[in-house]
Order: C-alpha cells, then structure tokens, then sequence
C-alpha cells in the first residue's frame, strides 16, 4: 500500500486563527499546509505580518507549500502584475514555497485563441517574478463552464512552449479534473494536489460548486481514491491537500476527528 503525503488548506478551518490551523495540522501528523489570502479576519487580510506566519510555522514543525491564490492571473495588467509582486513578496517573507494560480471564473476569455493567448501572457509576465523569489507558481485549471481555464493541457502546452517546467507546475484538483472531464493528468509536471468530495446524490456535475465540496467519505460521487491512486501510481510524489468549500464542513465541533476519519477512508483505498 502506497502511502499518502497529506497536507491542510486553510479552506478546512477557516475561522481558525493561523496558529490554531497549524496546531491542527500537527495534532494530525501532518506537516505541510497552504495559507490563504482570501480569509476576512484572518491572516494574511488580516495585516499579520508574513515573518510572524513564518515562525509560526517554525515552531509547529511545518513546510507552507503555497499561498492560496493569485486571482485571475490570466488577466494580465497593471493591477494583476502589483497583486502577484505582493504576494510573491509574501510567499517569501512568510517561508512559502510556492503561489496558486487560478484563472477568470465569469464567462470572459474563453473564446479559442483568446485564452491561449492570455495564458502565455501571463505565464511569461510572471516567469522573471516568481524566478527572482525563488518561488513555484502553481496554475490550477477550474472545471466550471464559465472557466477561462478549464483545460491541463493547454497549461501543460503552455509552460512547456515557454520552457518554463522548472518555474511552473500543474494543481491537479480532483473536484475540478471531475468537472473538466479531461482524461490527461500530467503528474510529472504536477506540483499539488487539492482533494474533497461531493456527497450529495442530487446535484449534477454541471451544477456542482465550490459549496458542494466536502471531505471525502464513502460516498464521493467524484471517485478521488481513482484519481489519488491513479495519481500515485504515474509516479505524483507531492502532497494531497485537503480543500473543502462547504458550510457544512466548517461549522463541525471537532474538524481533526473528521479529517482523521477522511484520511483513513482514503488511505484505506490507496
């Protein structure tokens, strides 16, 4: 049985303060988390100062693998290039090691051609920036219709046109790989792995959303053991972090009891 390197989003805890988070972690022999920094009232929006995040991590033991997100990256301008250079300042005051990517998400730039373009735009705008950090940019195609990304391939394609691997890697999310309905998985360029699962029987996969996604138990419509196994197998040697959106899940009294018992679903069927 292959075992599974697992790591915590802050999208599991949200209201938990950043010290609690990773005391969580921890307290589930987890050692690497992602911060995020669309959180109202936590850190980072909240002001707290990237040093203090990064010996915060220190002295619980952990490796932060990412900030969690720059926000429609393929929308390149002048606003776009400030955000990233903040957030590539952060990543490195703070000791993460890498930035999520994550396309427009509201039906513009979608047309062929059109979203290739902006991707290369992009991707080769952000290349000298991420490099001078030191710091991995991690681009996360989304499932979802309306997505000016929907596809691992062109960002593959992308990055590989830009002779950019060692600056750039894929985030394989099994919910948006789900939605996507693309076969391809690109391990070898798969730098993360976000994992949750939609349990409920009656939504279809056109209209599953971010508010659907739960941890993953025996009834994932959206097959992530497959998908880890699968992921794992083609040799994926990264870590597998958990990333639920729903409500449901983050109002639950004893988050490290629920996330035990997803961890030991999933470890159980690798």
């Amino acid at each position: 049985m292959t075992s599974i390197r697992f790591a915590l989003n802050h999208m599991t805890a949200p209201s938990l303060a950043i010290d609690d988070f990773f005391a969580l972690a921890r307290s589930l022999g987890i050692d690497a988390v992602e911060i995020r920094n669309d959180l109202s009232g936590n850190a980072i929006l909240d002001g707290t100062k990237p040093e203090l995040i990064r010996q915060a991590a220190s002295r619980h033991g952990l490796t932060i693998i990412s900030i969690n997100a720059l926000q429609r990256f393929n929308e390149w301008n002048a606003t776009r290039a400030a955000e990233a250079q903040e957030l590539i300042d952060y990543a490195g005051a703070s000791g993460a090691k890498a930035l999520v990517l994550v396309p427009k998400n509201d039906g513009t730039g979608c047309a062929d051609g059109e979203r290739q373009a902006n991707l290369r735009q992009s991707l080769a705008a952000l290349k000298p920036m991420l490099e001078e950090a030191g710091i991995l940019g991690l681009v996360e195609p989304l499932g979802f219709e309306i997505c000016s990304l929907r596809s691992k391939t062109e960002a593959a394609d992308a990055i590989s046109e830009l002779g950019a691997e060692s600056t750039f890697r894929l985030v394989h999310d099994t919910f948006h790989h789900h939605l996507a309905g693309e076969a391809p998985t690109f391990p070898q360029m798969t730098g993360l792995v976000h994992i949750s699962g939609v349990s409920d029987p009656s939504v279809s996969v056109a209209d599953m959303r971010d508010s659907h996604r739960v941890l993953v138990d025996g009834d994932d419509r959206i097959d992530n053991a497959r998908q880890i196994r699968a992921l794992l197998l083609e040799g994926y040697k990264g870590a597998f972090s958990f990333e639920p959106f729903a409500a449901e899940v983050h109002a639950v009294k004893d988050p490290a009891g629920a996330l035990r018992a997803s961890m030991d679903y999933l470890s159980a069927r690798v």
